[in-house]
């Protein structure tokens, strides 16, 4: 596939996460614990997503002695609709709160007693010493990543549902076990940044939020099926984007899962409406950006040059340190980009990212035919 050739000073295309190794915080052995925690607390007869996430949490620090500390800055930290409704509820399960959780110091740790908890015999939650504090502490860091902290308790207790039940690259099927006000809040998990694909019962974390994994197996029989659509889909496409699909799906640089590469290209595209919110913060970023349209062609260029294929708006974003930005932002940014000829693509196939007739950066690329997939 002919490639651009980069300016005199291109920026350099910076590696994607997909090639750096991640530093997961369970091990397989834990992220089956985690797994056990949650299907405990969903067979208790709770009802809400409040009193569950709490139940979560005392659970986890009770799990070896039968009781477990909790002040009242965790509490509130948990961000509960009604704490006192969920105490009340948790309490109505003989589970007792030996202080003043709403009322008292904040600071003071108050004992919860979870008789089902307590014994050496039928255990409901085994776990060693280093198991219990390393689930504990995986809670407690899953509750606070950035795109789920500040979400409802419904879509916080999903995360952990979803976490733990991933595999280690990201994909997912949801649990049995999953709340049906947890199933209500996916699209909200979705929206906030924690899942980058949701379809069916089959799920995807974004790369910020893998390393949460709990290492889980991989969804084999769906994913199977999409193999065998994505062989066929490749049979039937020209040879022109059968090249270019397969400098995508074997880049040693990019190292991408075949199923994201197969759901990207197979994917029917979406029109996408962007709010005022969106417009106003787009306002406010160019200003900060004046030399964006070059600093875009250029990584173009020099990402094309070595990748044999266009970087995606995701990469793109990524490797010009704008992937901070909302993903709403992050991808009206990219369409602005070519719009105003900076950047071009052969919409909608993905990956075709590649500079416009503003960079005047060597003559345009030969890029396949448009197919039916939405550019990511």
């Amino acid at each position: 596939m002919p490639k651009l050739s980069p300016s005199p000073s291109p920026v350099s295309a910076a590696p994607t996460a997909a090639s750096a190794p991640l530093s997961f915080l369970l091990t397989t052995q834990q992220g089956e614990a985690a797994r056990r925690l949650l299907a405990y607390v969903a067979s208790l007869p709770l009802t809400g997503a409040d009193a569950q996430l709490l139940a979560v949490v005392v659970a986890i620090r009770a799990a070896r002695s039968g009781a477990g500390n909790l002040t009242g800055a965790d509490l509130r930290s948990l961000r509960l609709t009604d704490p006192a409704g969920a105490l009340t509820a948790v309490e109505a399960l003989g589970w007792q709160a030996q202080g003043d959780l709403l009322g008292g110091d904040p600071d003071t740790p108050v004992p919860i007693t979870v008789p089902a908890l307590i014994g050496e015999t039928d255990r409901k939650l085994p776990f060693g010493k280093l198991m219990r504090s390393r689930v504990s502490g995986w809670t407690t860091r899953t509750l606070a990543v950035k795109p789920v902290k500040k979400a409802t308790p419904a879509a916080r207790l999903a995360a952990l549902f979803l976490a733990s039940h991933s595999s280690p690259n990201g994909y997912g099927t949801l649990p049995a076990a999953l709340p049906g006000h947890c199933r209500a809040a996916l699209p909200e998990l979705r929206s906030k940044g924690f899942l980058s694909e949701l379809e069916d019962e089959q799920y995807l974390l974004t790369e910020a939020v893998r390393h949460l994994s709990g290492m889980g197996p991989r969804p084999h029989a769906k994913a199977a099926v999409d193999l065998l659509r994505w062989q066929a889909w490749k049979e039937r496409a020209s040879a022109a984007l059968r090249r270019h699909v397969e400098a995508v799906e074997h880049c040693s640089l990019c190292a991408l899962p075949t199923e994201r590469v197969a759901r990207a290209f197979m994917g029917e595209p979406s029109a996408v409406r962007f709010s005022k919110k969106v417009h106003s913060a787009y306002g406010v970023w160019k200003d900060t950006q004046p030399d964006r349209g070059p600093r875009a062609a250029q990584f173009a260029a020099a990402f094309r040059a070595e990748h044999g294929h266009g970087p995606s708006m995701k990469q793109l974003c990524e490797g010009l340190g704008w992937q901070e930005q909302p993903r709403d932002l992050r991808h009206f940014i990219v369409l602005r980009l070519i719009a105003n000829e900076w950047l071009t693509n052969t919409a909608p196939v993905p990956w075709t990212l590649r500079p416009g007739r503003a960079a005047r950066i060597g003559p345009p690329a030969a890029v396949p035919a448009a197919g039916s997939a939405a550019q990511r």
